[in-house]
């Protein structure tokens, strides 16, 4: 998949300078005078990162940060400035920025930071496709469903489900049954997964599964 180098700077003369030294190890490169030009772009689909300037005017480099960290798709930050100090530098990288660089950086450490972020950045990519996966599935199960997903994720044997939710264990074997046969998954250790996979805490999943009705130990 194609990566995209995001550069923001309101030097136009750095800005053209840097697009012309990654274009020439291989980059895609968008460039921006400003954090509002950048924020209006369409949300890339390519992964990448930001290469941004701290001090600019209006908006700057924190400012970016601190909208990047909150949207659904936030791209890794490299801050790129002419201008900073060790308090700076710590502050930008307690906020999740990938590095803290100088203007006057040797082209192969830039490239290193840049890489560090597109791989952070795949890897981020593939963990929020994957939570949004495991979260469609469990969204499409059955209240009933989500109970014996629940009691599989607790570590609870049949009988202590039959009595924790009032029905007879044949009838918990048939739900357990129907609930692996809709997620195609067979094992606890597998279903256990596909709840963290999702994000959803146990309490979470409590309150999902209390919408069930109570069963009878004669059946459901």
């Amino acid at each position: 998949m194609t990566t995209l180098i995001h550069v923001i700077d309101d030097d136009e003369s750095f800005l053209r300078s840097m697009e012309r030294r990654l274009r020439g190890h291989g980059y895609a490169v968008a460039t921006y005078a400003s954090v509002a030009e950048f924020l209006v772009r369409p949300d890339p689909e390519a992964p990448g990162c930001v290469l941004t300037d701290l001090q600019m005017p209006k908006r700057d480099g924190f400012d970016l940060q601190e909208v990047l960290a909150k949207s659904p798709n936030p791209l890794p930050v490299v801050f790129v400035t002419g201008k900073g100090d060790i308090p700076t530098s710590v502050r930008a990288m307690r906020a999740g920025a990938e590095d803290f660089l100088t203007k006057r950086v040797a082209i192969g450490d830039l490239v290193t930071a840049i890489e560090r972020s597109i791989k952070r950045d795949l890897s981020e990519r593939a963990e929020r496709i994957r939570r949004a996966q495991a979260r469609s599935m469990i969204a499409k199960l059955t209240d009933r469903e989500v109970q014996m997903l629940l009691g599989i994720v607790k570590g609870m044997q049949n009988k202590e489900m039959a009595e924790e939710y009032g029905l007879s264990e044949r009838t918990i074997k048939y739900h357990r049954t129907v609930l692996t046969r809709r997620l195609d998954i067979y094992t606890s250790v597998d279903l256990t997964r596909l709840v963290q996979d999702a994000g959803i805490s146990t309490a979470e999943l409590t309150a999902m599964a209390a919408a069930a009705p109570p069963g009878t130990r004669h059946g459901d």
